[in-house]
């Protein structure tokens, strides 16, 4: 989780990956990268990003995204005290502790690499932020009592409780699949990049800097530029840990 790596651990790695396909390399080397070099990123390399998102997986085929792509210095300027805002409050809150099992000196590492992109947001080269605007339902009666049949009255009751929370994931099942392919593309790129959702905390202060319509959800931040670091293994939880075969 942070971006210092020792040699052995890389040698180790490209031991375990050499007989897997390039992209199993390039997800096991995904970090979030933060300390970026404030060289420019041409118009074609970012629409090499945007275009990898664009390949995503759309809901319906809807194809309902937009992105925002911020390069100008002015704008990026002026969208830097909003991050810092939306940082300090992340680290004063979710972020003042380290997560359970990660080690407190790794955590303190990775927090340094989150305060050193703060402090150096303005000279961030590239800014990408994903849009959706989820289009209203076309709700006819007969299509409702079908659908109230095929689930059966308790869960149709349960749905209609709790359809902020489907819409919600509804729109980020259109949406992340696509930031992944982009974070995907960056890595593979030799770029660095990181997801964040730390702006929905003023989201309505960033839509209005950068135009963004007020029907228009926003569903990430992702800062992209060259890194300053290394790529290296990210460290997860192993999968016997994670997995639950055939049932809970």
């Amino acid at each position: 989780m942070t971006e210092a790596i020792t040699d052995s651990e890389s040698a180790e790695l490209s031991a375990e990956l050499s007989a897997e396909p390039a992209l199993f390399s390039t997800m096991a080397t995904m970090r979030a990268m933060r300390r970026l070099s404030p060289e420019p990123l041409s118009d074609e390399l970012i629409d090499q990003l945007v275009q990898a998102a664009v390949w995503g997986p759309s809901g319906g085929n809807m194809q309902c995204y937009e992105y925002v792509v911020v390069t100008d210095p002015a704008v990026m300027a002026e969208l830097a005290p909003l991050w810092r805002r939306c940082v300090d409050a992340y680290l004063a809150t979710t972020g003042k502790y380290a997560p359970d099992g990660m080690d407190e000196a790794a955590y303190g590492r990775m927090v340094a690499t989150i305060e050193y992109q703060r402090d150096h947001f303005a000279q961030t080269p590239a800014l990408i932020i994903p849009c959706y605007r989820f289009p209203a339902p076309r709700l006819e009666e007969e299509g409702l009592r079908a659908s109230a049949e095929a689930l059966g009255p308790v869960a149709t009751a349960a749905l209609a409780g709790g359809q902020e929370r489907f819409a919600a994931l509804a729109e980020g099942s259109c949406v992340y699949p696509g930031v992944q392919n982009l974070l995907l593309a960056a890595r593979g790129l030799g770029l660095a990049a990181n997801i964040t959702i730390w702006h929905l905390m003023l989201e309505d202060e960033w839509k209005a800097a950068l135009g963004i319509p007020d029907d228009m959800r926003t569903f990430a931040a992702i800062p992209v530029g060259r890194p300053l670091g290394r790529f290296g293994p990210v460290r997860r939880r192993p999968v016997a840990e994670v997995v639950h075969r055939n049932r809970w």
